[in-house]
């Protein structure tokens, strides 16, 4: 076992299962190991390297402000964070953005804007606002968040959990609307299930769901962590069906594998519900975030990223197509956020996945059952290609 493992074995909660590879290096759609052994990433951090590791314009943006100014906290203006929050409300459309850092704080953040919005606005009485989430969501780690996810383990032994949300089914709008009741102040959907094994709802359940939203006075959140800013082929995974979420969460790539960096945004009637003192975060906005998270919003744009990821995503998926494999049940996904759905009684993702590692190829399993393919959007057509026959070779051996 390596020097390294062990001793983050030893030293780390074993909060993780780790793959078993010390990575030291990182460039574009590539990574390294401490000795040397090239790999292609195909995990992109969850999204958060969707712009691939070192991006020269990030990386530049980050070495210039931190030359400058780092961080003095909310309690003082700052040159880029107002340059930052312009351009994300200009480019996504809404009129106010509430900066956070983490993915879940910036759900955490949409909950309370939500509920504050449904007592001040919608006039629900006190503490009785409900939200509707889906199941086998995944939002986040935090209290409120397990509390609503279908997931035993995410939730053993955490509770009690707060009250106020309802768990329906994904992609059922009958069972959306049966749920709404004159308390209801949000309905919070991820576009794309991602930890849920790359599940996509049927065609038209977003516009359906906004729809519903619109005639019932429910703001329609859209989680859009993982699936946005490119990943799924479009600007916004929503942007599929049309769809203009009330509320719109992003994180992840907006941090352009640099930093965390998240955002809520949403329209005056809504924003405008928060007064100085009712949400804060020492380090939401600071000035270096700011500073990475409009370098990585432009690139995605100069770059055209999004579009990149939909003619790879399609060039990816055609050619793991041509892959059979009586594990292999099903292979689904939008743009370059991928999943290979296996049968456990044939074989185990995580088998899968270390035979990926020996290969030269970085993945990872999902509840046993779905390999995630999900590589930076700037990997070039060689790589993916690569990519493919490496996939096709594991399976082979693997039969």
């Amino acid at each position: 076992m390596s020097n390294t493992i062990q001793r983050e074995t030893q030293f780390g909660a074993h909060n993780y299962h780790p793959l078993p590879v010390v990575l030291v290096k990182g460039k574009g759609a590539l990574v390294w190991d401490e000795n040397g052994k090239e790999y292609i990433d195909m995990m992109s951090a969850y999204s958060a390297v969707s712009h691939g590791h070192q991006h020269p314009k990030i990386v530049q943006a980050l070495e210039k402000q931190l030359a400058r100014l780092a961080i003095v906290s909310r309690s003082y203006y700052t040159d880029v964070l107002a340059d930052f929050l312009q351009y994300a409300c200009e480019l996504l459309g809404y009129d106010k953005a509430l900066p956070m850092n983490t993915g879940a704080e910036a759900v955490e953040t949409a909950l309370k804007l939500a509920r504050k919005w449904g007592y001040q606005v919608k006039q629900v009485p006190s503490d009785q606002a409900e939200i509707i989430a889906c199941r086998n969501n995944f939002h986040g780690r935090t209290i409120a968040i397990v509390g609503m996810s279908t997931e035993p383990q995410y939730r053993e032994d955490f509770g009690p959990f707060p009250a106020g949300f309802k768990v329906i089914p994904y992609g059922d709008i009958n069972t959306l609307e049966k749920a709404i009741t004159p308390n209801t102040v949000a309905f919070i959907v991820e576009p794309i299930q991602g930890e849920a094994g790359i599940i996509l709802p049927p065609p038209g359940y977003l516009k359906q769901c906004k729809d519903l939203c619109v005639r019932h006075n429910v703001l329609f959140i859209a989680d859009e962590i993982q699936s946005g800013l490119g990943r799924a082929g479009k600007r916004l995974a929503c942007d599929h069906e049309n769809v203009h979420p009330d509320i719109l969460v992003l994180g992840k790539a907006l941090g352009g594998g640099v930093l965390p960096v998240s955002l809520v945004l949403a329209d005056d009637p809504i924003m405008s519900v928060l007064r100085p003192g009712d949400h804060g975060s020492t380090f939401g906005g600071y000035a270096l975030a700011a500073a990475v998270g409009l370098a990585a919003l432009k690139a995605l744009e100069e770059e055209g990223l999004a579009e990149r990821a939909a003619v790879l995503g399609e060039r990816l998926m055609k050619g793991l197509k041509t892959i059979s494999h009586p594990a292999i049940k099903d292979i689904r996904g939008k743009g370059l956020m991928i999943g290979i759905e296996l049968d456990p009684t044939i074989l185990e993702g995580r088998t899968v996945a270390l035979k990926l590692l020996e290969q030269g190829i970085l993945t990872k399993e999902t509840h046993q059952v779905v390999i995630r393919l999900a590589p930076p959007l700037v990997i070039s057509e060689a790589l993916i290609d690569r990519a493919i026959e490496i996939i096709r070779q594991v399976f082979s051996e693997l039969k």
